[in-house]
C-alpha cells in the first residue's frame, strides 16, 4: 500500500511539474490574475507593481548567492571530500545509504542551508558510486529533504534577521519589535530543537521506507559521476604564482576573517546574522582549500550551482511586488492574505496559522528575505496583540517558509545541477516528506504556543 502510495506520488509529479523557470512564470500569471479582483487592481497597476519589485531583492539576492556559493565552496574542499568519502563508504545497503544521507544533510542544512544542500548532494553522488543498486532519484530527493529544516537554523533568514540589532527592526515589524531578539529565543529555544530533532527522524525513516523494489529501481549512468580530475599541482615559476599558491596568505587573512568575528561576536556584543554565517563559510573555505588560487578554482566552479537561483530571483521579486503592491484601492494581497490568518486566530491557533499562512506565501516568494518584508509589519503587530511571543511568531513564519520547498522546486536548484536530474525526478518522493514534516511542525507549534 505504502509504494503504491510513492508510485502514485513519483508519477503525478512527473506528468505535473514543469521546470523551474516555468514554474516561476505560471506562479507569477496566476499572483496577477488573483490580485485584480482580490485588490480590485488595473492591469496596469498590476504590472507596475510586478516591475517595481523585480529589482526589490536585489541585496538579499546576493547575500543568499553568498550563502550558497561559499557554503558550496567549502564542501568542495579535499579535507571536507575526505570526510565525506570516508561516511560514503559505512551503509551497506540501499536502505541505510538513503537514510544516512538524509540525516547527514539535514544536520549539514541546519548549520547553513547553502552548505547542506551541497555536502548532502555531494554524499549522495559518492554513495551512488559504492552502491550502484540504490535508487539514485531518491537519493538525491533524501539530499533535499534535509533542508526542510534549514529556516529552523544557524542560517535562517527570519530569526537572524530578528537578532539584527539596529533601527530596521523597528521599521520591519511596525514597531511591533524594537529590541533584537536572541537566537536563543528562537532557533535555540527547546521547543524549536525538538521539533527539528523529530523532523530529521521522521523523514530519515520515510525516505529508508520509500525506496523501491525490484524492477522500480531506477540507477544512474555512470557517466553522471565522473569527476573533473583536481588540479595538476606543479612548482611556481613566477613571484605572481608563488603569491596565488600561498598558504601563509591565505592562513592570514583567514585568521583576519576569523579575529574579526571573535572580536565583534565575543567581545562586543555584535549579533549572529546572516552576514556572520556568510563571513565563517567564507574564511573557513578559504582555509581549508589552502591557497588563494585554489580558492578561486572552487569558488568560481561552486557559482554555477547559483545560476538558476540568480535567473529566478528578479522573477520571484517581480511575484513580491506583485503580493505587497497596491493600487488605488489600497489593499495589498498579503496583507489580505495575512489577515485571513489573523481573523481566525486565538493565542493558542496563531502560531499555526501564521505557519500556514507563509506556506502558501512560500510558493510565490520562495525567500526569507521575502517573507520577512511580507509579513513582518503585519505577523508580528498581530502577534503582539494577541500575546504571542514574537520568537515564536518568528520561527512559525521561518518553519511555513522551509516546509513548501519540498514542493517548491526553487532552492532544489543548486543540487539538481550537480546531480544532473530534474526537479520532476525528485519531487514525488519530496510530496511524502511535506505530508509527514508537516505533521510534526503543526504539532510543534501549536504545543509551543499553549504551553
Amino acid at each position: 500500500m505504502f509504494q503504491k502510495l510513492i508510485n502514485g506520488s513519483v508519477k503525478l509529479m512527473q506528468r505535473w511539474m514543469p521546470e523551474p523557470f516555468l514554474f516561476a512564470i505560471i506562479l507569477t500569471f496566476i499572483a496577477a490574475i488573483l490580485a485584480m479582483p482580490i485588490c480590485r487592481q488595473t492591469p496596469v497597476e498590476v504590472v507596475a507593481n510586478w516591475g517595481n519589485g523585480v529589482w526589490g531583492l536585489l541585496a538579499f539576492a546576493m547575500q543568499m548567492a553568498l550563502v550558497l556559493v561559499s557554503g558550496s565552496a567549502l564542501a568542495s574542499a579535499p579535507s571536507l571530500k575526505k570526510g565525506i568519502s570516508f561516511l560514503a563508504s559505512l551503509p551497506k545497503t540501499p536502505v541505510a545509504a538513503i537514510a544516512l544521507v538524509t540525516a547527514i544533510s539535514a544536520v549539514a542544512c541546519w548549520l547553513n542551508w547553502g552548505f547542506g544542500l551541497i555536502v548532502g548532494v555531494i554524499f549522495a553522488k559518492d554513495i551512488a558510486r559504492r552502491l550502484p543498486n540504490v535508487d539514485y532519484r531518491l537519493l538525491i530527493a533524501s539530499a533535499y529533504s534535509g533542508f526542510v529544516v534549514w529556516h529552523a537554523g544557524l542560517s535562517g533568514s527570519v530569526p537572524l534577521k530578528l537578532a539584527t540589532p539596529g533601527p530596521d527592526l523597528a521599521a520591519a515589524t511596525n514597531g511591533a519589535i524594537v529590541d533584537p531578539i536572541s537566537i536563543s529565543h528562537t532557533i535555540l529555544h527547546p521547543f524549536n530543537i525538538v521539533i527539528v530533532v523529530l523532523v530529521i527522524i521522521a523523514i530519515t525513516a520515510v525516505n529508508a521506507l520509500m525506496h523501491p523494489k525490484g524492477n522500480h529501481i531506477v540507477t544512474v549512468d555512470s557517466s553522471l559521476l565522473v569527476e573533473d580530475p583536481p588540479a595538476e599541482k606543479r612548482r611556481p615559476e613566477t613571484p605572481a604564482e608563488s603569491l596565488e599558491n600561498s598558504r601563509l596568505l591565505s592562513w592570514l587573512i583567514a585568521a583576519v576573517g576569523i579575529a574579526y568575528l571573535v572580536i565583534n561576536l565575543g567581545f562586543r556584543g555584535g549579533a549572529f546574522d546572516l552576514g556572520s554565517v556568510i563571513m565563517i563559510f567564507l574564511f573557513l573555505g578559504i582555509l581549508f582549500h589552502g591557497t588563494p588560487l585554489a580558492y578561486v578554482r572552487a569558488f568560481a566552479k561552486a557559482a554555477s550551482g547559483a545560476a538558476g537561483i540568480i535567473l529566478q530571483f528578479p522573477f520571484y521579486a517581480g511575484i513580491m511586488g506583485i503580493i505587497t503592491g497596491v493600487g488605488e484601492s489600497g489593499i495589498c494581497f498579503g496583507t489580505v492574505i495575512s489577515n485571513a490568518c489573523i481573523n481566525i486566530s486565538s493565542p493558542a491557533t496563531y502560531p499555526l496559522l501564521t505557519f500556514l499562512c507563509a506556506a502558501v506565501l512560500n510558493m510565490f516568494v520562495p525567500s526569507g528575505g521575502g517573507h520577512w518584508a511580507i509579513q513582518a509589519p503585519i505577523m508580528f503587530t498581530a502577534g503582539a496583540e494577541l500575546g504571542v511571543d514574537p520568537g515564536l511568531t518568528g520561527m512559525a513564519i521561518a518553519w511555513g517558509d522551509a516546509w513548501t520547498n519540498m514542493i517548491q522546486p526553487f532552492w532544489a536548484l543548486p543540487a539538481l545541477a550537480i546531480a544532473r536530474l530534474s526537479a520532476k525526478d525528485i519531487m514525488g518522493f519530496c510530496l511524502i516528506d511535506l505530508f509527514v514534516s508537516g505533521i510534526i511542525i503543526a504539532g510543534g507549534l501549536f504545543l509551543w504556543a499553549i504551553i
